[in-house]
């Protein structure tokens, strides 16, 4: 319909001439047309001819370029930004400071070969679509006339060769891959609606109220042996020391054993002083140093158990030293073994102090959040079983005796222990309301060791423990389990298809369009599962894509660890005592520590010889001694796979593939930033 006209408040010079009359419009959406004559405003054809006004059509252009230009100059910005960061990365970077590959070398050679590869295709086919042979990406010519120079010959030849024997291996191992993908998505599903139902039935562990008696009416305290295993922990010994001695349990039915493996004999004076300072107040706590230091952690807690005293115990705690347990912990976890002569561990939950430091610090409390939440939940509620975390957990003695003890044979002795003791017949129970403070690595390079030992070991255990599971007396079903889902889906198919879908054959069919993974495969799929992973800590939503695209990142760390103890590579080996911050929930912790120790200068000062006061002031020039600090370091592995998912991206650019283009871009941009150690803590 043609916009109703006001004439009540129309003027024109002279109607009579056929002069322009300027006419009111009620509508604002319509703008001001002329009228050639009087009557011409109820001509139909003409009141159905309006036209815009060119300046609003100017106005609107404008406006859309001020966006567009805002829009590219906060680009340019960001880029810039990038940039520099990258120069005063690589300026700023020691000769030394790159990381090390040793005999890891074999996965960084073939990512460089994939990525010459890839930039030799894409100069080719660039120099072949300048020369207007992109039209043969649709029809191939079979006809030698439609040849028109060797450029194009070499060129139906390369997509004759791409299309006949390239295309189908690809497509044959992506297939292979989305299939695994889609088995594993099913688990992460079914452990989902499993913690869902565990909610809503309000399922857990429980105990009667009361079930010790200190006095010897009814059941007495049992006897419990708390171990803390540390190596060079300057930064965190003392608060996890203060945390233990301060249980709520009965002084005589408690032993800490301090067990230092530290190489630094600084850090073993400052650690005996503390020893010594909880000794004077009452605290039943032992210090131990081993003089041959074979085995890391597992021949630390192996010597501690060879002790005669320990036969006199019936539990084992274990905290690691950046662990802060609250002091109702023993009562928390120790009840569950009365009347339960078949449970041989209780694990409790860790939650991170410094979980917002950084981005890497929120994204690890992601992962380990829906850890502990859904994984470890389900599996305690359903099965009875679950990998033993290594800390925060109270062992039966009996239980770990019967399984042969800590063995030294892998770098994952918690869930070599956990997998022999569920051999045995134990149940396990893990307690989701009983957390104990800890800390998450802070800097990429702590974090990546700390992925590979714990991605490494689970493969050489599961090499040498095979046999064991195959000719045990335990169901078919726990078989099943074992060898299924804990190890192989969990440990070994998902680093595998993780880097091998998203990091080598997606960029790859971008040279290879016959090849092309669809787009639910790269996007919805990897989009809701992270979404299911988030789900344990809500608060993290707003990191879902830096968790989506930092994962794949990480699964070239998790893959190269996978095959390294699978094959029993040299890196499979490696224990790296993971780097702690020495951080605190307490904000008031530093106040109370110096006036400990004003107390304790006070009280050591009156009557101590000279020789005494110059020991003391020796303790405290080593505690306040800073380490030496350290720079970051660029990780070659991840450089080189950020530039072959940006290399890919520009080909996809090229073929106008949106979705793929996108993903390829920001996951490429991911690794680089993580290659050039821009993530986590920044050294100064």
């Amino acid at each position: 319909m043609a916009p109703r006209l006001d004439f009540s408040d129309w003027w024109a010079k002279d109607t009579r001439k056929g002069t322009p009359v300027v006419v009111k419009m009620e509508n604002p959406n319509y703008s001001v047309v002329e009228i050639e004559g009087p009557d011409s405003a109820f001509r139909p054809e003409e009141r159905t001819r309006g036209r815009k006004n060119a300046k609003q059509v100017t106005w609107v252009l404008l406006l859309k370029a001020h966006r567009a230009v805002g829009c590219l100059t906060w680009l340019a910005t960001v880029f810039w930004s990038l940039l520099g960061s990258i120069k005063k990365r690589l300026s700023f970077t020691h000769p030394l400071g790159s990381e090390r590959l040793g005999r890891d070398r074999w996965l960084f050679s073939a990512i460089k070969l994939f990525l010459a590869l890839s930039l030799l295709i894409l100069a080719f086919e660039t120099v072949a679509y300048l020369r207007g042979c992109h039209y043969f990406e649709n029809h191939i010519p079979t006809s030698t006339l439609e040849i028109q120079s060797l450029l194009h010959l070499v060129y139906v030849g390369w997509l004759g060769f791409r299309a006949d024997y390239i295309a189908p291996l690809i497509k044959s191992l992506s297939k292979f891959c989305i299939v695994l993908f889609l088995i594993q998505s099913v688990d992460r599903l079914i452990l989902c609606l499993g913690c869902f139902w565990i909610k809503y039935k309000k399922i857990k562990p429980r105990f009667d109220e009361e079930p010790y008696d200190a006095e010897g009416c009814g059941y007495v305290y049992p006897m419990v042996l708390v171990q803390i295993p540390m190596c060079n922990e300057r930064e965190v010994y003392e608060q996890s020391i203060s945390a233990v001695c301060q249980l709520d349990w009965p002084k005589d039915r408690i032993l800490v054993q301090v067990l230092d493996d530290s190489n630094d004999e600084s850090i073993q004076q400052l650690i005996k002083a503390e020893v010594a300072k909880w000794s004077q107040k009452g605290v039943n706590i032992i210090y131990r140093h081993r003089l041959v230091r074979t085995g890391y952690k597992a021949g630390n807690l192996k010597s501690a158990m060879s002790c005669d005293y320990v036969e006199a115990y019936e539990f084992v705690a274990i905290f690691d030293a950046d662990f802060q347990p609250n002091p109702d912990f023993l009562k928390l976890t120790v009840p569950h073994f009365k009347d339960n002569p078949e449970l041989g561990l209780v694990q409790a939950r860790w939650t991170f102090v410094n979980k917002d430091e950084n981005l890497l610090t929120r994204l690890q409390n992601i992962n380990l959040c829906f850890h502990f939440e859904v994984e470890q939940q389900v599996s305690g509620v359903f099965l009875n079983f679950f990998g033993f975390n290594g800390t925060a957990g109270v062992w039966r003695i009996k239980a770990l005796e019967e399984s042969g003890g800590w063995l030294e044979r892998t770098t994952v002795e918690d869930m070599d222990i956990a997998v022999r003791a569920h051999l045995h017949g134990w149940k396990f129970i893990y307690l989701n309301d009983v957390k104990v403070l800890c800390e998450v690595p802070e800097s990429y390079e702590a974090y990546k060791k700390q992925q590979h030992r714990w991605h490494s070991g689970p493969m050489q255990l599961f090499r040498l423990c095979l046999g064991s599971i195959l000719t045990s007396k335990i169901a078919i079903w726990k078989k099943a389990n074992l060898i299924l889902l804990f190890f192989l889906l969990r440990k070994l198919i998902l680093p595998f298809y993780s880097f091998t879908l998203f990091c080598i054959i997606l960029p790859l069919t971008m040279f290879v369009p016959e090849a092309e993974l669809p787009v639910w495969v790269i996007c919805y799929i990897p989009v809701f599962m992270s979404f299911l992973n988030l789900l344990p800590s809500p608060k993290s939503f707003p990191f879902i894509v830096p968790y989506l695209l930092f994962e794949n990142t990480m699964s070239v760390t998790k893959f190269n660890a996978m095959v390294s103890g699978l094959f029993q590579l040299g890196s499979s080996y490696e224990w790296v005592v993971t780097k702690k911050a020495g951080r605190s929930s307490e904000s008031d912790l530093l106040s109370i520590t110096e006036k400990e120790t004003l107390d304790k200068k006070s009280q050591l000062l009156r009557g101590v010889s000279d020789s005494e006061l110059l020991e003391l002031n020796q303790l405290e020039e080593q505690k306040q001694k800073k380490p030496v600090k350290k720079t970051n370091k660029i990780f070659h592995k991840e450089l080189a796979l950020a530039f072959l998912l940006l290399t890919a991206a520009v080909r996809s650019l090229l073929a106008a593939q949106g979705v793929h283009f996108y993903f390829l871009l920001f996951q490429g941009v991911t690794f680089l930033l993580v290659g050039l150690d821009l993530i986590g803590e920044q050294m100064s």
